[in-house]
């Protein structure tokens, strides 16, 4: 049996995050990840494109991580586009006015990964578990023993950050509303003649929803979105088969288009747990609220509530207070409901409302982004949602 002061089962961004912030309070953390080291500490390319806030990227920087990432693989992200069907005004969003060039910034997933491992590899208050799955967990007094493959851990605070499918979560009983979208989308790069100026675009087309998000090197990541057969369908075609389809799909507005990475799909669930705290126990990441990527704020929701966590705690031990305190842990619960209900249900509902085909639909949509566009304290409120200033520092 070894002892740390706090306990993760997750070794992804958000538990890896945390693992850093809480670190930085003077404690003591061990992360227990699935994965081999191989993979944990090299990750592949998975597909997924991160739309990373102001905000989350003074966090990575804080936390050490940011250095890591390569500039060549940092996309500025200077303009966003909405788009329903195919001749329909666009609502945009840029940050003219607002002594930025970028609404925020795009990097891989697994460049986010790497960065965050490697800062914590070179914190000497954290300990990485590689090929290491989580078995049991018990609350004995005021400790948390976490059971594993290879022995005991025992800590004061224990952290889930296993994704939305938790099986973590599932150990401590708390429950989760499941938002089944009944959709799948397929991620990949793909290379094309005519430049996309770095601006993203978010297209309800009948029938799919597509979004084309800007990268260096000429090329844009693509995610499709489609009853999940189709997507499979996508996934295993011919690759020249594949870029015809795509071509015809965005209405040829990127010009010849080349697949220039491998592709990747996901099934579409939201996911909020009932509960994100137990004695001594929390949740963070995917494992407490799983968004539809529709807003692209579901990691920087991650890296928000893995920060309030350690903030939260911080203050706790300022005043006394064990990690895993009861009254600590439910400051963060409220903190993080607070920052993510809102912003789930709107999403869930935008979702439902820009997937459906029926006319009266279509005309709902249409009506309301020309109206949007129109009204510009409304595009201002949105556009400092995107980049998220205020808080970065």
């Amino acid at each position: 049996m070894t002892y740390h002061d706090v306990t993760i089962m997750g070794g992804g961004p958000a538990g890896l995050a945390a693992a850093l912030s809480l670190e930085a309070q003077g404690l003591s953390v061990a992360v227990l990840e699935r994965a081999p080291h191989g993979p944990w500490a090299e990750p592949a390319f998975d597909g997924r494109e991160i739309a990373l806030t102001h905000h989350s990227v003074a966090v990575l920087k804080a936390l050490g991580a940011w250095e890591h990432i390569p500039q060549v693989a940092i996309s500025a992200l200077r303009e966003a586009r909405i788009e329903t069907g195919r001749s329909n005004h666009p609502l945009t969003f840029d940050t003219h006015g607002r002594g930025v060039d970028a609404l925020g910034y795009l990097v891989s997933n697994h460049n986010i990964r790497r960065s965050l491992y490697l800062a914590a590899s070179r914190r000497p208050g954290i300990s990485l578990l590689a090929g290491t799955s989580t078995r049991h967990i018990r609350r004995i007094g005021e400790d948390m023993t976490i059971v594993h493959e290879r022995g005991e851990i025992t800590s004061r605070l224990a952290v889930g950050a296993d994704g939305r499918f938790s099986q973590i979560r599932r150990l401590q009983r708390i429950g989760a509303v499941v938002h089944d979208f009944r959709r799948s989308m397929l991620v990949c790069r793909m290379a094309h003649d005519v430049p996309h100026h770095h601006v993203a675009t978010q297209w309800f087309d009948d029938g799919q929803t597509i979004a084309l998000l800007p990268v260096n090197g000429g090329a844009s990541s693509i995610v499709l979105t489609l009853p999940s057969e189709q997507i499979e369908r996508l996934r295993t075609l011919d690759r020249d088969a594949f870029n015809a389809e795509i071509m015809e799909r965005v209405g040829g507005r990127l010009g010849g288009m080349r697949l220039v990475s491998t592709r990747h799909a996901y099934p579409l669930k939201a996911v909020y747990a009932h509960r994100f705290v137990a004695p001594g126990f929390a949740l963070v990441g995917d494992a407490a609220v799983g968004m539809h990527p529709i807003t692209a704020h579901g990691f920087n929701l991650g890296l928000k509530g893995q920060e309030s966590l350690a903030q939260e705690v911080g203050a706790g031990l300022a005043r006394g207070e064990s990690p895993g305190s009861l009254s600590v842990l439910r400051r963060f619960e409220r903190r993080h409901r607070l920052a993510t209900m809102p912003l789930f249900a709107a999403t869930n509902g935008i979702a439902t409302l820009y997937t459906r085909d029926e006319p009266a639909f279509r005309i709902l949509r249409q009506t309301g982004l020309r109206v949007a566009d129109a009204i510009a304290p409304f595009k201002s409120m949105v556009t400092g949602l995107l980049m998220d200033r205020h808080r970065a520092a």
